[in-house]
């Protein structure tokens, strides 16, 4: 009888203290629910989100719809990839306050062959990239996917396409997955930060000295929008008339700047302006090799003195580099017939991008064409300037004028003549510039009596790339009609070079009043496996893996009996 109670007792105190501490546990766990504590404990800090991040999230109004179109069956890098972008848009929904909501869907997921390609057509008309992969089925074999590592991000009815993926030619695999995840933070908020801000900059072409047509910078145009509004027009000598605008871009003028206009643009700059300067000093006509040879010819822009003055030159040279690209030429065989002929072409150089600005870190090589060179001028220590693209280690120059012809292509390069290496294409100047017009008479271009030169701005930046032709994108034309081709994409073989990042990059940059870009520079390590050690350790670690948790069971369950049978057995 007392052993009966006894035992009721330990029972009724046992479902005491089960209840006691599931009840203890559902507490903790919904007062948890509402404490946002979140620990990073990775050496890079890959979890953690930037201040201008965290700042720019928790002043989100409204909701934020993602979707992400990396999803269903993909190689195990692409995974990883996929799982990185979870776990930052999750960082990104708790910083925001859960403003942002964001779903993961796979454009090939219904089995309507008409539908799927019908989604995909849809998806890469809204700005997302595709990449082929080859993945495995069930059976065995392979198959070629198509897959959209990219998100569409909607905000109050707009829509605005994010590919994260990179597509680094010189570098492996492994290290464009590594690009991409240490670029996803800034690719996201960008975008984020652009769509959801009250305030959208400003930027214009400029217009008036022969500069490239509205079709010829279409793509570029139509990528900035994602961030800008973009105008175009002429200065007209109208000092104050690009105030309203952030940034201003002069893209491959082929005549002389007038006096006025070229105050107005330094004006401009002591206020404060950025400008994007991309000409040349040597003028080619490359329709003209359809012929089989074509000249290039000195032609000053009358603006060298004004750059020479803010710190940089470009040379009227014309480079010539062993790492250029493939080119498909044209040429007449007949009266009426035209061969396409490959071949390297050493006046399209493939410039590399610098590894240590923001700007141009992890992008893919860019494609010049008849490309010039820049020194950097001055001693004025307040000017920072940095290199952002240059040539490869075996380059060299020419100077005009010259004759270009077809048949060079046909020719090796004889290697003990490119013996120059790393020439500067592309310089970021930062820093107040001193005014051109600095001790100049200015009465006689300026109407206005009550005009006043400022002959010392305030801090600015500006680049200036020696290659008009960077930012142009290629325009088939059929009677009356103009098809434009994705900037920086060989129009023969599909192969992207990275002329349009780097240009958004470059606006970006100098718009940047956020610090955003300095994301670029976040590095991760890549901890990869040794090939060779889990080859030859294969069978050991799979052992591991399969018997240890058995044996920690086993050893766990006798371990558990011997402790209860002795517990217990001071009852019997």
């Amino acid at each position: 009888m007392a052993e009966t109670k006894l035992t009721q007792s330990i029972r009724s105190r046992s479902w005491i203290r089960f209840a006691v501490t599931a009840a203890a546990i559902i507490l903790a766990a919904s007062a948890l629910g509402f404490v946002r504590l979140r620990l990073d404990l990775t050496e890079d800090k890959r979890f953690t989100l930037s201040q201008p991040t965290k700042k720019i999230l928790d002043g989100i109004k409204n909701d934020v719809y993602i979707q992400v179109y990396l999803d269903g069956e993909m190689p195990i890098p692409l995974k990883r990839l996929k799982r990185s972008v979870q776990d930052m848009l999750e960082e990104f929904r708790i910083a925001s306050g859960r403003h942002i909501d964001y779903e993961f869907i796979n454009p090939a997921e219904t089995k309507d062959s008409k539908q799927r390609n019908e989604q995909f057509t849809s998806l890469e008309n809204k700005g997302l990239i595709p990449v082929r992969v080859v993945a495995g089925d069930a059976e065995g074999g392979s198959s070629q996917k198509q897959i959209f590592p990219g998100m569409i991000v909607n905000y109050n009815g707009a829509e605005v396409p994010v590919n994260f993926l990179e597509n680094n030619q010189s570098a492996s695999t492994e290290q464009n997955l590594l690009y991409s995840m240490e670029g996803l933070e800034y690719e996201m908020i960008q975008t984020i930060a652009t769509i959801t801000s009250d305030t959208v900059y400003k930027v214009a072409f400029l217009e008036g000295q022969g500069e490239l047509r509205e079709t010829e910078v279409a793509d570029i145009t139509m990528n900035l929008a994602k961030y800008f509004t973009v105008d175009r027009g002429s200065v007209g000598g109208k000092p104050g008339v690009l105030d309203r605008y952030s940034a201003v871009i002069v893209a491959g003028p082929v005549k002389e700047f007038s006096e006025a206009d070229k105050l107005v643009i330094d004006q401009y700059i002591m206020n404060g302006g950025k400008v994007l300067w991309l000409y040349d000093e040597v003028s080619v006509n490359a329709d003209s090799l359809i012929n089989g040879e074509t000249v290039g010819l000195y032609h000053p822009l009358n603006i060298e003195d004004q750059l020479f003055r803010y710190g940089a030159r470009v040379n009227p040279v014309m480079v010539q580099d062993m790492d250029c690209m493939i080119q498909q030429f044209s040429v007449m065989t007949g009266p009426e017939q035209k061969q396409i002929v490959p071949a390297p072409w050493v006046y399209y150089p493939l410039l590399a991008p610098s590894q240590h600005h923001p700007i141009t870190r992890n992008l893919n090589k860019v494609l010049g064409r008849f490309v010039n060179t820049i020194d950097t001028v001055g001693l004025d220590p307040s000017i920072k300037k940095s290199v952002l693209l240059s040539t490869s280690a075996y380059s060299r120059t020419i100077l005009p004028p010259m004759v270009i012809r077809l048949d060079e292509a046909e020719a090796t390069p004889d290697h003990n003549v490119y013996t120059k290496s790393n020439l500067p294409v592309a310089v970021l100047l930062e820093g107040a510039f001193t005014s051109a017009f600095k001790n100049r008479m200015t009465a006689n271009l300026v109407s206005d009596p009550g005009f006043k030169v400022r002959t010392s701005g305030i801090r600015t930046k500006m680049i200036v790339v020696a290659d008009g032709d960077i930012i142009r994108n290629e325009v088939h034309r059929s009677g009356s009609t103009e098809t434009t081709y994705r900037l920086g994409q060989d129009q023969y073989t599909g192969q992207m070079f990275g002329n349009r990042d780097f240009l958004v990059n470059c606006m970006n940059y100098l718009v940047d009043n956020n610090g955003l870009m300095d994301l670029r520079s976040r590095e991760m390590k890549m901890r990869l496996l040794d090939k060779q050690k889990v080859k030859a350790k294969r069978t050991e670690w799979q052992l591991i893996n399969i018997l240890f948790p058995i044996a920690i069971v086993i050893i766990a369950g006798i371990v558990y009996s011997f402790f209860r049978k002795r517990k217990y057995a001071t009852f019997g």
